[in-house]
């Protein structure tokens, strides 16, 4: 399902063969957590932003509409109108993140909704059977995302129950892909990395979920509170631990920045929802730095959004009339800079892959990576 093309250092360049589209890697996942992106961009508009993969999310939609009626209504590709393949994370994090009250044990968590604060438990086959209702094309473990910094005996310990958690995921994914009326019946598993900052931890617990042989792993509990340089000491320690011949996701990963460097450190799918919060708010990623259209000095300039890219917002409108319209609090201003965002994201993982491919990627990497994080 995954094939190495070719390497540059750690970096590498691969094809992800799925039963709803290949996917050219290194990749960036659209962050439609609750079957679409926040900003009024639907999935038919991904299909122009170069968009590979919908990541869509079980705890969000298990609650609304709810996975019975989406199942109901063909599963999510059909329900969106997303042709392409769909990543389901398992609900995990928004446990974590959003419910004040839980109670975590072996079966699983309790915790309340963030929306009403009915009492909800999911475990592992929860989240499976929820995202088999979803019918995504990846489904993720159910695991649970340590917050930095964490105590070393609290991390080892959770870390040993999130690799139980795996194997009660996989016998009940197994075994629901097997029955009748299953959405997707070649439905693939992700398995999580955990251990926090804690390198010993992070490389035994990658060395015991590498055993069960997932269709792709991923790196999780990153970008969740330390420093940068720590994220990127624990992809070091990880990563060469990863199975070369499967996927290596990070998940909620992040700046382009981050993505340079992680794919130098052998990432191949990366997820964020930045592009989008971000522009919702007038930040716009551009091959100059990163761009404020709310502040003053845009209100009578006529240019692009960004002069060297080709993206609908910058082929139609000015930095003027975006400005405008966020000044305005017209929705048309988020959606113009969401679309702008989506675009640029997928079009550096473009140029990754490219210079991958025409064995440049240094270069690239030394060209973008003090340019890409400024602010201008």
């Amino acid at each position: 399902m995954y094939r190495l093309l070719k390497t540059s250092g750690q970096a590498r360049r691969g094809e992800f063969q799925t039963v709803h589209g290949t996917v050219q890697m290194p990749a960036f996942m659209n962050v439609a957590t609750a079957g679409a992106i926040k900003g009024a961009v639907s999935a038919l508009d991904l299909k122009q932003l170069k968009c590979q993969v919908q990541l869509c999310n079980t705890y969000h939609l298990h609650l609304c509409p709810g996975d019975e009626a989406v199942k109901k209504l063909g599963g999510i590709r059909r329900f969106t109108r997303w042709e392409g393949p769909v990543l389901t994370d398992s609900g995990g994090f928004q446990v974590f993140s959003l419910a004040k009250l839980r109670n975590i044990r072996e079966e699983g968590v309790t915790f309340a909704s963030h929306i009403d604060g009915r009492r909800i438990f999911m475990g592992p086959e929860e989240s499976m059977r929820i995202q088999s209702n979803l019918g995504s094309t990846i489904a993720m473990a159910f695991d649970e995302c340590i917050e930095n910094p964490a105590e070393y005996a609290y991390t080892r310990n959770s870390c040993d129950r999130t690799a139980r958690w795996l194997y009660r995921c996989k016998t009940e994914l197994d075994k629901l892909k097997r029955q009748e009326g299953a959405v997707n019946p070649q439905q693939m598993l992700f398995g999580i990395n955990q251990g926090s900052t804690y390198a010993d931890i992070r490389v035994d617990h990658m060395k015991k979920i590498r055993e069960l042989n997932l269709d792709g792993y991923a790196i999780g509990g990153l970008a969740v509170g330390e420093s940068a340089e720590e994220m990127y000491r624990v992809i070091e320690a990880v990563t060469p631990e990863m199975p070369a011949d499967k996927p290596r996701y990070l998940m909620g990963v992040g700046t382009p920045v981050n993505i340079l460097e992680a794919v130098r450190r052998g990432v191949d799918l990366f997820d964020c929802v930045m592009p989008s919060r971000n522009a919702r708010h007038g930040h716009a990623f551009t091959w100059e730095g990163c761009r404020n259209l709310m502040n003053a000095k845009y209100e009578l300039d006529d240019a692009p959004l960004d002069e060297n890219c080709d993206c609908p917002c910058c082929r139609n409108f000015s930095r003027a009339y975006i400005h405008h319209l966020l000044k305005s609090k017209e929705m048309l201003g988020m959606r113009l800079c969401v679309l702008h965002n989506i675009y640029f994201y997928n079009t550096l993982l473009e140029k990754i892959r490219l210079a991958l491919d025409e064995d440049c990627f240094d270069s690239f990497y030394r060209k973008n990576i003090s340019v890409l994080g400024q602010r201008i």
